[in-house]
């Protein structure tokens, strides 16, 4: 089954603990410290799988997590690092944050592997902490905690042509005699339900990707019809190419059609409207002389003045499809080779490490200063106040932070309690 967009959890592993144990060994009364680091845990890695098509795999499992690592030892063992865990995807995958929606990686082009969540470190094991003054310390840092995250994966196919339309105006047609893709064809509405992409060959030229981009209807771009599912597929596209019935086989009036798809268009996304487009007059062998003006004239009064050109053609004879195939190489020239890529806006070590994280400090009515957020908690996991290097970094955080000046600015004396996170509490001296 084809998909293209569907939500997961990711998670990375989590860092072993640091051991805390000492020496215990013959002839060795007063062995130190031994306890080994804590292992680091596994990353969440995307990998690009050019055999695959489509994101149906991910519908029978949500939740991917990577191993976490194991705690250090005794003997100054450190634990074992856990698994890192691959995911692999079909390239043109875009990676979003669920919650912001912005890109976290365009999985295209040449990024075909990219490390999206880092395991957490492993803990440092009481062997770390020995100093003349305190030669059995009892602490070992904790492993850092895993990062988890919602993210939407969107498939975006990557083609350098995008061929939209209503549907049955014959583009399933025309990407089997111009490309080695064999569509589905049949006459009926919504025959394709999947983005058909064909390699173009051209005698004398560079060939191009060519999509068949389905569903398109008016209401598309708000979900009516197939269109809001496939919309995505042609922002990746650097022509357009609006296929229409131009003998209104079916009583369709094609000036009204291609004008209905750009407003979709532009809903969707208004930079694809700034893309070259051409238009592709399809049906011309069921156009009779009835005494009322060509249809295909029309069009060229109607958009040759706006900068599109109409290519009158037959996808069933051929007939007019070499000119058009030449124009849109012709475009395709002009402009750069590199695929279009979606830049990433979500940089992820910013979001789990933002030096700027949420902290407060405050006075309570009972004149107590309290000290606390994410960025203080995180701070006091990883810190061994009960060392004089722990302690010592913990005076340094709260100058760097400036939680000490907002102490001061709050108007803090020497004696005044400080409570710093749940757990710490201590008198301010300065």
């Amino acid at each position: 089954m084809f998909s293209d967009r569907v939500r997961i959890f990711i998670k990375s592993g989590k860092g072993g603990d640091g051991h805390v144990s000492f020496r215990r060994e013959i002839y060795v009364p007063d062995g130190g410290p031994d306890g080994g680091n804590g292992g680091k845990g596994g990353d969440i890695i995307f990998e690009v799988d050019k055999g695959l098509n489509t994101l149906g795999d991910f519908r029978h499992n949500s939740k991917y997590i990577a191993e976490s690592g194991a705690e250090g030892g005794k003997r100054r063992c450190t634990g074992k690092n856990g698994e890192d865990l691959i995911i692999k995807v079909p390239e043109g995958t875009v990676l979003y944050d669920d919650e912001s929606n912005k890109v976290i990686a365009d999985m295209s082009n040449n990024n075909l592997r990219e490390v999206i969540l880092k395991g957490g470190r492993g803990g440092k094991g009481n062997m770390n902490y020995a100093t003349a003054t305190m030669q059995a310390p009892q602490y070992a840092q904790p492993g850092q905690d895993a990062k988890e995250l919602w993210i939407r994966l969107e498939l975006k196919v990557i083609a350098d042509v995008g061929l939209v339309g209503f549907p049955n105006v014959g583009k399933s047609t025309l990407l089997s005699r111009v490309t080695n893709a064999k569509p589905k064809i049949a006459n009926y509405h919504f025959t394709t339900l999947n983005p058909n992409l064909g390699v173009v060959d051209i005698e004398g030229g560079k060939g191009f990707v060519i999509a068949d981009i389905p569903g398109l209807i008016e209401g598309a771009s708000e979900g009516v019809g197939l269109g809001h599912d496939f919309l995505r597929h042609i922002e990746r596209t650097k022509v357009i190419i609006h296929m229409v019935d131009a003998a209104s086989v079916e009583g369709r009036n094609p000036v009204d059609d291609i004008q209905a798809i750009n407003a979709e268009l532009e809903q969707y996304n208004p930079d694809l409207l700034k893309r070259p487009q051409v238009i592709a007059a399809n049906k011309i062998d069921a156009i009779y002389d009835n005494g009322e003006k060509n249809p295909v004239d029309i069009l060229k009064e109607t958009f040759e003045p706006l900068g599109i050109k109409v290519y009158p053609i037959s996808a069933v004879t051929g007939k007019g499809l070499k000119e058009l195939l030449y124009a849109v190489r012709h475009i395709l020239d002009s402009m750069d080779d590199n695929p279009v890529m979606f830049e990433k806006e979500l940089d992820i070590n910013t979001l789990f490490d933002n030096a700027v994280e949420a902290f407060y400090v405050e006075k309570s009515p009972e004149g107590i200063y309290l000290v606390y957020g994410p960025r203080v908690d995180r701070m006091l996991g990883y810190t061994n106040l009960d060392s004089e290097k722990g302690f010592s970094f913990f005076q340094k955080f709260l100058k760097e932070t400036g939680i000490l000046q907002e102490l001061k600015d709050l108007g803090i004396q020497e004696g005044d309690t400080v409570c710093v996170g749940e757990y710490l509490e201590f008198d301010y001296y300065d």
